[in-house]
C-alpha cells in the first residue's frame, strides 16, 4: 500500500487499470465525471463540487484518497461510503484476477470505485487523483471537466524537480477537447498548461483571474476560499455543459459541505476550551496558509503536535512553524512515519523546541494536560497524524 509503505508500493504506468477496465467491462463509461488533479486543495474541491451537485439533486459518486478513519471513506454515493459487504463481495469475486496481475492497493480501490458507481447508476463522479496525473490509475476516464487546482513541490521523486516538471506530470489529465479548469498558476506553470491545452484542443480557464460572488462555506479554511472559486469557476462550465444548477444549489452546497460529503480534517475543530485544531496540510504551500491562519486566532500559548512521514521534506516545511509555540512530536502509526527523534533533531536547527511521545495520542494528551482554557492546540504536519486525532 503507497499510503502505508511509500515508494516500493508506486506503479508509474496505467497497464494494470486498463487491463481491470476490460476485465470489468469498462465500468468508467457507464457515467458522466469530473477529474479533479493538483498539490493542494483536490480534495476539498471535489467535496465541494459533490456538495453542490448534490444539491442539485443529481446521484453523486465520490472518489477521493486518502482515507483518515475508514477505508470505504474513498468512494462515496451522496456522501455514503461503500457497504462494507460491497467491498468483500467484489475483491473476493475479482481475486484472482488480482493476484495474477499483481494489482496494487490503489489499483483495486480505483476499479472497485468504477464498478459501484456503475453499479449504483450514478449521474456524474467527481474523481480526484491519487498523485501526479498522467500516470494515476484514475486516468482512464473522459470527464466533462478536468480540474487542476495548483502545483507545489510535492511528490518530487516521481513527479518531477521542478514546477514545470510536476505541472507537466499533472496536465496529462488534460484531455482532447474537454475544457480544464486552472485554479492557481505560477509564470512556469501558466505555459505549461496553455501549451498542453492547445496541444489538444481542449479549452483552457484561469479561476484566479475570475471574480466571483461570496459564497459562505462551512469549510473555514482561508485557504478554501481559493478552493472555492475553483469550484465556482468549474460548476459555471458544466452550466454550459447543460447541467441544470441554480445559485440556490451551489449557495447551499457551499453551506452543508460537511454535512452532504462527511469531510473532515480540514481546519477542524475538535474541542473548545482549550481550542483544539487539525489540519491535513502537510507540504510547503498548504502549510503556509494554515500556519498563516494559526496566527490569527487568539490565544495565550501555543501547542503544537507535530508528526511526519519519513519521505517529506521536513527542511523545506519546519521553517514555516512558529518558535513561540511548545511542540509534541510524535510518529503517525504507518511504516511511512517519521520517529519523533528525528522531527526532533530537523526542528531544533530551526529553533522549534519540544519533547517526543509514543503516539499522536499520547502527544495530544499531554498537550491537553499543559494547556490552560485560553491557550491553543494545532494537530498537524500530516494526514496520518490528524487520522488519529478526528
Amino acid at each position: 500500500m503507497y499510503q502505508r509503505d511509500g515508494k516500493a508500493a508506486y506503479k508509474a504506468n496505467l497497464d494494470n487499470t486498463v487491463a481491470l477496465s476490460g476485465f470489468l467491462g469498462h465500468p468508467e463509461s457507464a457515467f458522466k465525471s469530473i477529474h479533479v488533479a493538483g498539490t493542494n486543495g483536490k480534495g476539498s474541491t471535489s467535496h465541494m463540487l459533490a456538495s453542490i451537485l448534490q444539491e442539485a439533486g443529481y446521484n453523486v459518486g465520490l472518489y477521493t484518497s486518502p482515507h483518515l478513519k475508514d477505508f470505504r471513506e474513498r468512494i462515496k454515493v451522496n456522501g455514503t461510503p461503500i457497504p462494507k459487504r460491497s467491498v468483500t463481495s467484489f475483491v473476493a469475486k475479482n481475486r484472482t484476477f488480482f493476484e495474477k496481475h499483481q494489482l496494487s492497493f490503489f489499483e483495486m480501490t480505483v476499479g472497485m470505485a468504477f464498478d459501484y458507481f456503475r453499479r449504483k447508476k450514478i449521474d456524474i463522479a467527481i474523481v480526484e487523483v491519487g498523485m501526479g496525473g498522467r500516470l494515476d490509475s484514475t486516468n482512464i476516464i473522459t470527464p466533462e471537466v478536468s480540474v487542476i487546482t495548483n502545483i507545489g513541490m510535492d511528490h518530487t521523486q516521481f513527479l518531477g524537480s521542478t514546477l514545470a516538471e510536476i505541472a507537466s506530470e499533472k496536465a496529462g489529465i488534460i484531455k482532447s477537447g474537454i475544457p480544464v479548469v486552472i485554479g492557481e498558476t505560477t509564470s512556469e506553470t501558466k505555459a505549461v498548461f496553455q501549451k498542453i491545452s492547445e496541444e489538444k484542443h481542449a479549452p483552457i480557464y484561469f479561476a484566479e483571474e475570475e471574480v466571483f460572488s461570496h459564497y459562505p462555506s462551512d469549510l473555514k479554511g482561508n485557504y478554501q476560499k481559493i478552493n472555492k472559486r475553483t469550484v465556482l469557476k468549474t460548476i459555471a462550465v458544466l452550466q454550459k455543459l447543460d447541467w441544470s444548477i441554480s445559485e440556490k444549489h451551489i449557495k447551499n452546497g457551499l453551506q452543508s459541505v460537511v454535512a452532504n460529503t462527511g469531510l473532515m480534517g480540514r481546519w477542524q475543530v475538535l474541542q473548545d476550551c482549550p481550542k483544539v485544531i487539525c489540519d491535513t496540510a502537510h507540504n510547503k504551500e498548504g502549510l503556509q496558509y494554515v500556519l498563516a491562519q494559526l496566527q490569527e486566532e487568539a490565544f495565550q500559548n501555543l501547542h503544537i503536535v507535530l508528526g511526519m512521514v519519513s519521505d517529506k521534506d521536513s527542511a523545506a516545511v519546519l521553517p514555516l512553524f512558529p518558535k513561540n509555540a511548545q511542540y509534541y512530536f510524535c510518529k503517525p502509526d504507518i511504516p511511512r512515519g517519521m520517529p519523533a527523534e528525528y522531527i526532533q533533531e530537523a526542528a531544533s536547527s530551526f529553533g522549534l523546541q519540544g519533547k517526543c511521545y509514543a503516539s499522536v495520542k499520547k502527544a495530544l494528551e499531554t498537550a491537553q494536560l499543559h494547556a490552560s482554557d485560553q491557550d491553543l492546540i494545532f494537530v498537524g504536519g500530516s494526514t496520518f497524524v490528524v487520522a488519529e486525532v478526528v
